[in-house]
């Protein structure tokens, strides 16, 4: 049962000089509904969010988020303010440059930077574009359940092309998952939308697997391409291709895309996740 909504998980509230603090909840835990928040840690969709939203808060950046960059250094922990010190690194006409810092008691938990450009008249290619397939097309029931389910994913509502292929061990198939996303409050589709979906799916190398693989993300990058808009997103719906490109040595690393419903593309997100060390038989 839901007791926290995004709206409220996204508030920021000045605590000091330059310092915006939010309450992190277990509805936005990364473990399984079917398991205590503290079987996860917090959302990093979510942290990515609160990230962009302090520095667009803080600073009163106005250009458009174009680029945003985020690295986990440590676990932030539920019950306990986070505090973003939001930085203006360099601002212009064209381009602003921000970042901010975010904390727990004085230890670092995220650091993240952004950049922010207006768009300008000019020539535009755009060979991302994909016409998905059409929402009205697939399964209503075609949602995220059971109990390995991650608490976050009670925020978003799903429509997956064909799946979910969460941990079926798909041989021979890409480790690819298809989906329409929008956030369950029915919030508009803005940047701060997009940094939360672009995260909210399990692992892509999830769907070659049987069993889940304990992994925490240390890199997390987004690239804004087009501003959403009513007409691009109705609804606050966008369609979402997560996918997996390499898996092993210790690593994972997969990207995540979304376009609108008329095939623009509207933004790529890059991540980079640490495996869990693994104890062979003997160690055990």
């Amino acid at each position: 049962m839901i007791q926290q909504t995004l709206e409220q998980a996204l508030i920021l509230t000045p605590v000091a000089e330059g310092v915006l603090s939010a309450d992190l909840h277990g509805d936005f835990s990364n473990g399984p509904v079917s398991q205590p928040p503290e079987a996860g840690f917090p959302f990093g969709g979510l942290l990515a969010a609160l990230s962009a939203s302090a520095m667009r808060t803080g600073l009163d950046v106005r250009g458009p988020l174009r680029t945003l960059s985020v690295q986990y250094l440590a676990a932030a922990r539920y019950g306990e303010r986070l505090d973003f010190a939001p930085r203006l690194l360099r601002g212009g006409r064209s381009a602003a440059f921000a970042q901010v810092e975010a904390s727990q008691g004085g230890r670092l938990t995220n650091h993240a930077t952004a950049t922010y450009g207006a768009d300008v008249p000019g020539p535009a290619l755009t060979p991302l574009t994909l016409p998905p397939p059409p929402l009205a097309g697939l399964d209503p029931k075609a949602q995220l359940g059971g109990p390995m389910m991650p608490r976050f994913a009670q925020h978003v509502e799903y429509r997956f092309d064909g799946g979910p292929h969460i941990l079926s061990g798909r041989d021979g198939a890409s480790a690819i998952e298809r989906v329409w996303m929008r956030i369950g409050d029915g919030r508009a589709l803005d940047e701060i939308a997009l940094c939360y979906l672009l995260d909210a799916l399990y692992p892509p190398v999830w769907t070659a697997l049987t069993r889940p693989v304990a992994m925490s993300t240390v890199d997390l990058r987004y690239d804004f391409l087009t501003d959403a808009s009513p007409e691009t997103a109705p609804d606050g719906w966008a369609f979402f291709e997560f996918r997996m490109l390499d898996f092993g040595l210790g690593w994972t690393v997969d990207e995540a895309t979304a376009w609108g419903v008329d095939g623009t593309p509207l933004a790529i997100a890059r991540q980079r996740r640490k495996l869990a060390p693994q104890r062979s038989p003997a160690e055990g």
